[in-house]
């Protein structure tokens, strides 16, 4: 039986933190190829360090996003998140591109062929997960850390808080009663800022970020609450340690509060069912919950490469499901088609929406009307709770 009383922490980073500038330029990458060819083949990882970017990967999509266009990209990527900084600058900064064609014998077990459906591009387990804990349907925990860190950068971008630099990190521990989230025993903000503010001044500066999206009453007490704890924090990004695209898979989906696959999602086109079956299993668990069928739900899928079905549809309520989880598992793939193509129409992945996802968090978010965060919909919830 699991604890009811316990504390849990789950950590964020920012678009700033090296290896979200890697995520980032590495889905930008991916925006390029499926703008220009809805049809592209990605795998593009990116590597930062002191004044330098790499990247590396397969593709195959048109000849116009050539390597020059991809060092643009890259350039672009690390201007807009803001590094002007002596160690890591978007116009000084060099860029080694590296990327090649996509294998041929990857190539055949994806493409579809005859009566082969397209197969999934690659073998791998997914999970999705929701509950109640907030009105994302996400842990609480990895949603406060995220927002936390989303509002410190809407003010350093917005000017409002000139000061703070683009890397920064947050972490929340939250206590649980009875299985419920109550408050804050500790929060850890770590943020980069210029040489002229003293730690104390950061301190204020951070505070009402933390305060704003806490709900109310659940600060921690002030000798929890820490503000860049080593006591300095002014060379930060590439410059101060290598990125590398992939390295934050936990604060891209549950900040542990959920298993994972292990399969990262940047740099991915949508055939890559590391990020495509992620989202479908995060939709329908969000689908269950939404409709009443649970309190918390994961699901797990897996795939064999080349591949169109899924091998095995796994769903677990916790004791919280109003429904036979057999019979539930059932109705998921009624519901939806999971095969890699089936994933893709269904939630319109095939499109230029991955760029946005790169940095806090890709669930948790508003659907957007160009198609982004398509798999934060509740448009099931309704077939799913008449289906019993």
């Amino acid at each position: 039986m699991s604890a009811s009383n316990y504390l849990f922490t789950s950590e964020s980073v920012s678009e700033g933190h090296p290896d979200k500038v890697c995520d980032r330029i590495s889905d930008a990458v991916v925006d390029a190829f499926l703008t220009a060819d809805p049809h592209s083949r990605v795998a593009v990882e990116t590597l930062t360090t002191t004044n330098r970017v790499v990247m590396a990967g397969e593709v195959r999509g048109p000849q116009s996003v050539d390597a020059a266009q991809m060092e643009s990209i890259a350039r672009a990527a690390v201007r807009d998140i803001g590094y002007e900084q002596d160690g890591f600058h978007w116009e000084k900064m060099n860029v080694d591109c590296f990327v090649h064609s996509q294998s041929s014998d990857i190539a055949m077990g994806v493409d579809a062929a005859g009566n082969k459906d397209e197969g999934a591009g690659d073998q791998g387990l997914m999970f999705g997960y929701a509950c109640r804990e907030t009105d994302a349907l996400m842990p609480a925990p990895i949603y406060y850390s995220h927002a936390i860190l989303s509002s410190l950068a809407e003010a350093r971008h917005s000017g409002a808080e000139p000061g703070l630099g683009p890397d920064s990190k947050s972490q929340v521990t939250l206590r649980y009663e009875n299985g419920v989230p109550v408050g804050a025993t500790s929060v850890v903000v770590s943020t980069q800022h210029g040489e002229e503010l003293e730690q104390e001044q950061v301190r204020e500066i951070v505070r009402p970020h933390v305060l704003n999206v806490l709900p109310d009453g659940w600060m921690c007490e002030e000798d929890q609450f820490y503000v860049n704890p080593t006591g300095r924090f002014v060379i930060g990004g590439p410059d101060g340690d290598a990125g590398l695209t992939g390295r934050k898979i936990i604060v891209d989906t549950y900040g542990g509060a959920a298993p994972h696959g292990g399969g990262a999602f940047s740099g991915k086109d949508p055939t890559k069912v590391d990020r495509s079956a992620a989202y479908a299993t995060r939709y329908l668990a969000k689908n269950v919950v939404a409709a009443g069928l649970a309190d918390r739900c994961t699901i797990q899928v897996a795939y064999a490469i080349g591949v169109s079905h899924p091998l095995s549809v796994y769903v677990d309520t916790y004791g919280t499901g109003k429904v036979d989880e057999e019979k539930l598992a059932d109705s998921l793939r009624e519901v939806m088609d999971l095969s890699p193509r089936g994933i893709r129409e269904h939630l319109g992945l095939s499109r230029p929406i991955y760029a946005r996802t790169a940095a806090y968090g890709h669930f948790g978010r508003e659907p957007e009307a160009d198609g982004g965060f398509s798999w934060e919909k509740t448009d099931l919830a309704d077939t799913l709770r008449n289906a019993f």
